[in-house]
């Protein structure tokens, strides 16, 4: 089992990669529509799985998910001129929701023993 350091460091590094993907799969199902969402949702289950085998808890997913959901809303918010990176379509609301389930799903995942040394 890891040191605690080495496991805050995973935390901290699931929560800077949530935020990348979560960037990421903004401008990508957007762009392809719909094959752009099924791999923006399909690396956003990578992200929450990785970080599930990664940590061997489910503070690891959540704290990608934590990143992830940061990131999508602060871009759903838009500027005060209106601009955005949603439009508002129903491909919006299923990478926001989608990913939400994803993140809910990887953590009712049962965590698996760790191989013994």
């Amino acid at each position: 089992m890891p040191s605690p350091g080495v496991r805050y460091a995973w935390y901290g590094a699931l929560l800077v990669l949530g935020a990348l993907v979560g960037t990421a799969g903004s401008l990508v199902q957007a762009a392809w529509l719909p094959g752009g969402l099924l791999l923006a949702l399909l690396a956003v289950a990578g992200l929450f799985y990785g970080g599930l085998r990664a940590t061997g808890t489910q503070v690891g997913i959540a704290a990608a998910a934590a990143g992830w959901l940061v990131a999508v809303i602060l871009l759903s918010l838009g500027r005060p001129e209106g601009d955005g990176v949603f439009g508002g379509g129903v491909g919006e609301l299923l990478f926001l929701f989608g990913g939400m389930a994803l993140a809910v799903m990887c953590t009712t995942l049962p965590r698996l023993p760790r191989p013994a040394p």
